[in-house]
């Protein structure tokens, strides 16, 4: 059994993410490459001013002239006033008055505004309905009535306005429209006829790829995968190659294997379709075929090196397979990636968090504290986990009072996180020998906060640690109590009885009850194999350990799986195994204790 500290999950590689278009090839220039992105970006974003500047010239140009006079001014001013103090219905009365009185649209969108401010969905559609009369070629107001109308009980007023955008859509950019118009009526609250007006609409370009896909999607939003499936088939016939058909038909697929098998069979044909393959390669994820999904992510990084969702998912994906080398190389680009890229919203704490974890294991703990350095500033409860890491590296450094010194100044106002800190405190002391006087405080520390499971946890351990059995199996209690879906507490209870060889039966039933909570769990996996072997089952128990082992390789499952070998006259293999845990982690007090109580030496 093994508490193990996990700042990863595989939960960010099954979402949706957006793939970037396909870049240059390596053998460009990083140079060049980098100018090009530089004068692209340089140039959309004059061109994104440059349209800014002529939609108001446009909207200036469509305002009627109206004099400020005093009595209007002192009307606006009262309304105002009013609004901020916390009114919202008269203001709004007068701005929408006052919209009639001068046919000025910017005042039906302030009432807009204050009614949408108000949570008023009807008056807030009256004023925009306003708003559009008086500026009916305004895309602004077009695009919040659309979204106001579709939210209502009546959505028959959107159906004249999606078809006029139809018709006046070049034919290059319809498809585009025709995906704003599905993704809108998608949010109705009346499906069905949201379903009949999208059939309606899509009629006339039916025979186009954009028409079938839409329609499939349409089908899917009302849960009909049949007909989702006819119409993304009839997508594909048009066109094979549509990476968006065939992700829609793989939507309308009845469970994951054929979706992959699907996926499979389109990459192998298409393999530069960039998304299919990223889809394909987070099924793997979902199905834990990781070294498979690896590949996939291998073979996209090297399509486009700089992509920092692929970056990710492989530094992921190493955790997992146990390759800190590996994890280390692509988070480090994922954050160069970011760092490159300052129009990149996308945080990178956590990776930095992990970059830090992975040099601190590997013993360089100047490194560990320079990522930890990198983390971005604005974000309390990540500073607040930054500073707890300081303390325990600086620990780990030997400056144990430099790290206590660093906890006590911390002073959160919050119980869980002062609890954290004590917690943190404890950890450093019995890490540096100090087991006693950790006890003590974490003694004190469980009579200040008795209802928190995480701290009553920490504190089982290390009165574990100490050899405080009962109080140990009080607090694992405790937190069964508290928190009846932790796992770790019926492990590790269960794993302790097992380890002192009593109580067996009641080991196997807590532990059986923490696996069926978390039946993927390599450490619970241990825990069985170890009570198994303690009961005489060898098969069992070799069974459970080989594939915690297969799942995840560490030190001590190797211990555990080694001495299981051992009485069962493969001993060849089981000092295969102890000498992979020795070189890992020389210092195993789990190896050592075992080769003692055998009287045996590698």
């Amino acid at each position: 059994m093994k508490n193990a500290f996990v700042i990863v999950t595989l939960s960010g590689l099954l979402s949706a993410c957006a793939v970037a278009p396909q870049q240059q090839p390596v053998a460009q220039s990083a140079q060049a490459t980098a100018a090009a992105q530089a004068e692209a970006r340089e140039e959309a974003h004059a061109k994104a001013e440059r349209d800014a500047q002529a939609e108001a010239e446009a909207e200036k140009a469509r305002l009627p002239k109206v004099e400020l006079t005093s009595t209007l001014l002192h009307q606006l001013l009262r309304a105002e006033f009013a609004f901020r103090n916390g009114d919202w219905q008269a203001p709004y009365l007068t701005m929408l008055s006052l919209a009639q009185q001068t046919r000025d649209p910017r005042l039906a969108r302030r009432a807009a505004e204050m009614a949408l401010a108000a949570r008023q969905p009807d008056d807030t559609l009256a004023a925009v309905r306003q708003w559009r009369q008086l500026d009916p070629q305004s895309d602004e107001a077009t695009q919040y009535y659309l979204g106001m109308v579709i939210l209502s009980d009546n959505i028959s007023d959107a159906e004249e306005i999606f078809r006029k955008r139809l018709e006046g859509a070049p034919a290059p950019v319809r498809g585009v429209v025709l995906y704003q118009v599905q993704q809108l009526l998608s949010r109705a609250k009346d499906k069905e006829a949201a379903g009949a007006m999208l059939e309606r609409l899509v009629a006339p370009y039916r025979a186009t790829l954009e028409g079938h896909v839409v329609l499939a999607q349409g089908a899917l939003a009302r849960g009909d995968k049949a007909a989702a499936g006819r119409e993304a088939r009839a997508a594909l016939a048009l066109k094979p190659d549509s990476e968006l058909a065939i992700l829609t038909l793989a939507q309308a697929g009845e469970n994951e294997g054929q979706v992959r098998d699907l996926l499979a069979r389109f990459i192998a044909a298409h393999p530069n379709a960039r998304e299919v393959r990223a889809a394909h390669a987070r099924l793997l994820v979902n199905d834990k075929q990781f070294e498979a999904a690896r590949k996939q992510f291998l073979l996209l990084d090297q399509q486009q090196p700089d992509n920092a969702t692929t970056l990710y998912a492989l530094g992921v994906l190493s955790t997992q397979l146990n390759d800190p080398g590996g994890a280390e190389r692509y988070f480090t680009r994922f954050v160069d990636v970011l760092g490159r890229n300052p129009e990149d919203e996308r945080d990178p704490s956590k990776a930095l968090l992990i970059l830090s974890q992975l040099a601190e294991e590997r013993g360089d703990i100047k490194a560990a504290v320079g990522w930890l350095d990198k983390l971005p500033e604005g974000d309390e409860k990540a500073a607040f986990g930054a500073r707890l890491r300081r303390a325990q590296l600086l620990g780990k450094g030997g400056d144990l009072p430099a790290a206590r010194r660093l906890l006590a100044s911390l002073k959160p106002a919050d119980p869980g996180a002062q609890a954290q800190v004590l917690a943190a405190e404890a950890q450093l002391l019995r890490e540096a020998g100090q087991a006693g006087q950790a006890f003590t405080l974490m003694q004190d520390a469980a009579k200040r906060f008795p209802d928190n499971p995480d701290l009553l946890y920490d504190f089982a351990l290390l009165a574990e640690k100490t050899g405080n059995h009962a109080v140990m199996e009080k607090s694992l209690r405790d937190v069964m109590r508290l928190a009846p879906d932790n796992h770790h507490a019926y492990n590790a209870l269960g794993y302790s009885l097992a380890e002192r060889n009593i109580r067996l039966e009641e080991a196997r039933t807590l532990i059986e009850k923490a696996l069926s909570m978390a039946p993927d769990d390599p450490f619970i996996m241990d825990s069985m194999g170890w009570v198994q072997y303690r009961l005489g089952n060898l098969d069992a128990a070799e069974a459970h350990l080989r594939r915690a082992y297969g799942l995840r390789r560490d030190p001590e499952i190797a211990v555990h799986l080694g001495e299981v070998l051992w009485q069962r006259g493969k001993q060849a293999d089981a000092q295969a195994l102890w000498r992979e845990a020795r070189a890992k982690d020389p210092h195993n007090d789990t190896l050592r204790s075992t080769l003692a109580r055998l009287r045996l030496s590698l």
